[in-house]
């Protein structure tokens, strides 16, 4: 597919996932061109098929979180913006993890995430103008049994992205990191749909959903958000809020 100048591409990391998808129409309807990564062939049919109806719109690209050769065409191509939804999926007790599973966790969701960062953010430089939104989870700040490798990644990448905001904030790149709960989308509502008692612990009593996630990005992209840098906005429900009685 054609490439575009840059001046309003998008990279959306872990295009094939159900936010990414819902997305991706919200920002071509705004002017702004999605470039959709994609770690495998299931990956990339799925975004074809979902994405249908915008041909021309959008791109596709190969970016494997486990493979760095996959990275080599960031070192090259220029994005006005970066929306951050990939995470591999590992759940274990601390004290029963796999160590080599911990390693390659660790190394796909953080040093890797470095990695495309420090490419998408060069590039960006040379245009002194950028905008990185990483999507995190509220199980940053209240974890479940099992959840401890997952909420220590998305911390560490909360930071990352905190980061980018202070050091090039001066050069027209800011960062926002969107915290969410529940999402009735993905491993959210398959988590919900076997324990729907946990959505009794949310003060508005249920999930996002993916417009309103979708509607949230699109107003932290836009130059009215410009001044939220290097900051974390929780959006949850309440849930993280105090205790439910």
């Amino acid at each position: 597919m054609k490439q575009a100048s840059g001046k309003n591409n998008c990279l959306v990391l872990g295009g094939a996932c159900e936010l990414a998808l819902s997305l991706a129409p919200m920002l071509a309807a705004k002017g702004i061109r999605p470039v959709m990564t994609w770690r495998n062939s299931a990956g990339r049919e799925r975004i074809e098929s979902h994405l249908a109806d915008l041909p021309g719109q959008y791109e596709t690209m190969h970016l494997d979180l486990g493979d760095p050769r996959s990275f080599d065409d960031l070192a090259s191509r220029p994005f006005a913006y970066l929306v951050d939804f990939a995470h591999s999926h590992y759940e274990s007790f601390v004290s029963a993890a796999d160590g080599e599973e911990i390693s390659r966790y660790f190394a796909e969701n953080i040093a890797a995430r470095a990695v495309i960062l420090k490419h998408v953010t060069r590039m960006m430089l040379t245009k002194k103008q950028g905008r990185l939104v990483y999507v995190s989870s509220s199980a940053v700040e209240r974890p479940a049994p099992g959840q401890g490798f997952y909420a220590a990644a998305k911390a560490a990448a909360e930071a990352l992205y905190r980061n980018c905001g202070l050091e090039l904030g001066r050069r027209g790149i800011t960062s926002v990191v969107l915290r969410a709960g529940y999402v009735d989308a993905g491993r959210g509502r398959a988590f919900l749909q076997d324990r729907p008692e946990a959505v009794k612990q949310i003060p508005v009593e249920r999930p996002l959903t993916v417009q309103e996630v979708g509607e949230t990005i699109l107003f932290l992209l836009s130059p009215a958000a410009c001044g939220i840098n290097a900051s974390v906005l929780t959006m949850d429900g309440g849930l993280s809020a105090g205790k439910k009685l």
